[in-house]
């Protein structure tokens, strides 16, 4: 696909998001779901935790598959229409809802807990590897809402939430203002990290498989405890905010799982803020 019109651009800073973008041909979709379940497959049972918890928290570190779409410059020159020539990844992991799932994503924005100070220096590309209609749970926006400023959230830790903290916004969001951001297998969205979004439960018989990406400017604040990090995909890092990670080759290598220890810790106590420990992070959607 080209690079992002004015007209895509535009619409973009209207609303907040983008979709439906068609970046990988279904039969690609196809491949990175098939690479997805086999690491499902092959390391079940192997590994300190379950391979859908490595997955769904920088799978990036742990395997060099989710990289491939990460990297595609089909992606990057979609992103590159929002946030300029210098592009750096700061998470990459799968969202996946099984099929006749109850999990859902309540109403949140973004950035709440990433310790970037409300950014608009970022963008999310979703990219769906099977199908994310509305039956099967799909994101749903709300156009223009992040033009609205970080607003409260309340954590509920709730079991069939697959957030990090189960949080939801505190305000009320009229599902009436909501536009479903429904995805074929190989289509991409992108949306804004203040932008208010969620997403219902998978009521169909296939599971619905995401790949989440962020993408930040190199000059993106980081304003949590400690260091940060990030991966720098296309462009310079003319600001040195975070360190720079060179994701490692292979799936789940001895040196992948410490580097993989090493960042997911250190990111944890950012997104873990006002937490008595960082344990709590994703314990409903475990």
């Amino acid at each position: 696909m080209p690079r992002l019109t004015d007209a895509q651009r535009a619409a973009y800073d209207r609303d907040g998001f983008l979709c439906p973008l068609d970046i990988l041909t279904p039969d690609e979709a196809a491949t990175e779901r098939a690479l997805v379940e086999g690491l499902e497959r092959d390391h079940a049972g192997r590994l300190d935790k379950s391979v859908g918890e490595y997955l769904r928290l920088a799978a990036y570190l742990a395997s060099d598959v989710p990289l491939r779409v990460a990297r595609d410059p089909r992606v990057l020159d979609a992103v590159e229409g929002i946030l300029g020539p210098d592009i750096m990844m700061w998470s990459c992991e799968y969202f996946i809802k099984e099929a006749n799932s109850h999990k859902i994503v309540s109403w949140h924005q973004d950035l709440t807990y990433w310790g970037m100070d409300g950014s608009d220096h970022e963008v999310t590309a979703w990219v769906a590897l099977s199908s994310a209609s509305e039956a099967a749970g799909c994101m749903k926006f709300v156009p223009g809402s992040h033009k609205t400023q970080i607003v409260p959230h309340n954590d509920t830790f709730a079991e069939d939430n697959l957030l990090s903290r189960g949080q939801e916004i505190a305000v009320e969001v009229d599902e009436a203002d909501a536009v479903a951001a429904a995805l074929s297998p190989g289509q991409m969205s992108l949306h804004h990290g203040r932008l208010f979004h969620g997403s219902g439960p998978n009521t169909t018989d296939d599971r619905r498989i995401g790949l989440v990406i962020r993408y930040i400017r190199p000059d993106t604040p980081s304003t949590g405890q400690g260091k940060d990090f990030g991966v720098m995909m296309r462009g310079v890092d003319r600001h040195g905010t975070r360190a720079n990670v060179a994701p490692l080759a292979g799936d789940f290598t001895p040196a992948q799982m410490a580097l993989y220890a090493e960042v997911t810790g250190t990111q944890a106590q950012v997104l873990a803020d006002g937490l008595d420990s960082a344990d709590a992070l994703y314990s409903g959607a475990a």
